[in-house]
Order: structure tokens, then sequence, then C-alpha cells
């Protein structure tokens, strides 16, 4: 009789525990790529945090396959530089707004490494980017390549993801959040010092050589509210002397950070129209979530 009443509570004991531990196992489970992108997360009315990430780390926003975790990213792609001496800080700043003035446009290649603290996991996209601006307008877009291709567009107030594998279009206007938008679309591109600190408490970590070139490293911390709330630290590898952006990195209050580095950028040049243009067919179906 003992032995049947031991045997009833193990089972009824399992059956308490077994449900937590199954839902512990799937919160830990790898979230499909479109469920992670921030629009999927956040409300409407923060809607211009969304487009950030959306536009500058689309690629880092895929499904994690099962697989051993890798390792933390070199220390030396992290914030472990000593600050800079004073005034340079200044200097750097007025480079960039006299920079930005001439600034028109920019393409070049990427490579995005999203690192997710919970798992010790590093996701690697690659592709090409282009930007410009044009009569107070900016339009961006992403070419991302890989075994599930995607197109990104930002044009006239309107954000367009275009997943090739499955021919589908999602697509949002900005709305009354596009001025924020296109100021933190051109964030490194184009953005002059001004602006910069206009958005940013802004400190100079160092020198730094990145690719050959002697880029600025800006330590940012957003001042607005809603960017914060996601985002508690950028870091910008900048090129003052022609403003644009060679590495740039986002870091979140879970530990989790995008780190996105461009090369072969050409600036000014002319970018083809079709390059803003999703490439659909007849059959591609439109979603638009509210």
């Amino acid at each position: 009789m003992r032995s049947s009443e031991a045997a009833e509570e193990r089972r009824n004991r399992s059956e308490l525990i077994c449900p937590t531990r199954r839902k512990n196992r799937l919160s830990m489970k790898p979230k499909h790529w479109f469920s992670r992108l921030p629009f999927s997360r956040l409300t409407y009315s923060r809607f211009t945090l969304s487009a950030l990430c959306l536009l500058l780390l689309a690629g880092s926003a895929v499904a994690r396959k099962a697989k051993k975790p890798s390792k933390v990213l070199p220390a030396s792609e992290q914030q472990t530089a000593p600050m800079a001496p004073g005034g340079e800080l200044e200097a750097v700043l007025a480079k960039m707004n006299k920079s930005a003035a001439g600034f028109k446009s920019a393409q070049g290649d990427f490579e995005f490494k999203s690192y997710q603290k919970l798992t010790d996991d590093t996701d690697t996209q690659k592709g090409r980017i282009y930007f410009q601006r044009t009569k107070g307008r900016v339009d961006a877009a992403f070419e991302i390549a890989g075994p599930a291709p995607k197109q990104v567009v930002y044009k006239d107030g309107k954000l367009q993801i275009f997943e090739k594998k499955i021919n589908q279009v999602t697509e949002r206007q900005v709305g009354k959040n596009k001025s924020d938008v296109e100021a933190f679309l051109s964030l490194g591109f184009g953005a002059s010092g001004d602006e910069l600190q206009r958005d940013y408490a802004v400190k100079m970590d160092s020198w730094e050589t990145v690719d050959g070139v002697k880029t600025a490293k800006l330590d940012l911390t957003p001042k607005k509210e809603k960017v914060l709330q996601t985002y508690n630290k950028i870091i910008l590898w900048i090129d003052p002397e022609r403003d644009v952006l060679l590495k740039q990195q986002f870091f979140e209050h879970s530990g989790d950070y995008r780190l996105a580095h461009y090369t072969n950028m050409k600036l000014n040049e002319k970018i083809q129209d079709d390059v803003f243009r999703l490439k659909t067919n007849g059959n591609t179906k439109t979603v638009k979530p509210q």
C-alpha cells in the first residue's frame, strides 16, 4: 500500500514539474526570424525604433538553427578602448558637419553579426547596402544573401521586406514617425555632428584603424526614451573626413548586441533606381501588419 501511494505521489510530482520544464525549453527555442523583427514586438507608437532595427540590422534577425553555440566576438570588436584626450570629439564633430553638407549617397558590402547572450550564439549574414539623401529625403535598401535571401527597402515613408524564398512582401507605413526614422537611418551615413549631439550623448573613445582607414570610435547613449528602452549604447566607427560609417554596434540591456561592418564603400556615385524597387512578380503575396 505504501509502495502504491509513493508511486502515485511521484506521478503527481512529475505532472507538476514536466510542464514547467517543457515551458522553459520552449522559451529558449530559437524563434522564427520574423518573430524577432522589432515591429513584430513593438507597438505602432514605437515604430521609429522598429524601422531603425529592421533597416540597419535586418540580416541579424534570422532564425537561429540548432547548432553548438559559438563564442563571444573577440574583445577587439567590443568597447574596450581607453578614452581619448579631451578636445578631439569637438574636432571630429566639426569635420562631420563639414562633410555632411556634400553627402549624397553611399553603397557597399555589409556583414552583420548578431550575438545572443542567453545561448552564447552568433549569427552572421552578408549582403549589399544602398543609401541616398536627395532633396531632404532618405532612401535605404539592403540585399541580403544566403539560403533565405531578402530585399529590404525604405522609400517614401514606406518600409518593405521581400522574402524571396516564400515570395512574400511585408509592408508598413512609417507615418508621423518619418522624420525620426530618417534621422536614425542617417546615423553614420551623412548625419552631421550637430545632429548626432541632438539625439545622443556622445563620447570619444579613441582613434582606431578599420580596413586601413583612421576612424573615430564614438560612444553614443540615446537621449530618446523610445530608443533607450531597447539600446543602452551604440558605438560608431566613423571616418569623419568622408562622414561615412565603417562599423556600428548596438548593445541591448539583455547583453545581446548587433555588429555591422561595412566595406568597399563608394560615396556619391550614381545608384540605379531599381535598387529601391522590390523584385517581385505577379504571384507575390503582400501582408500589412497592423
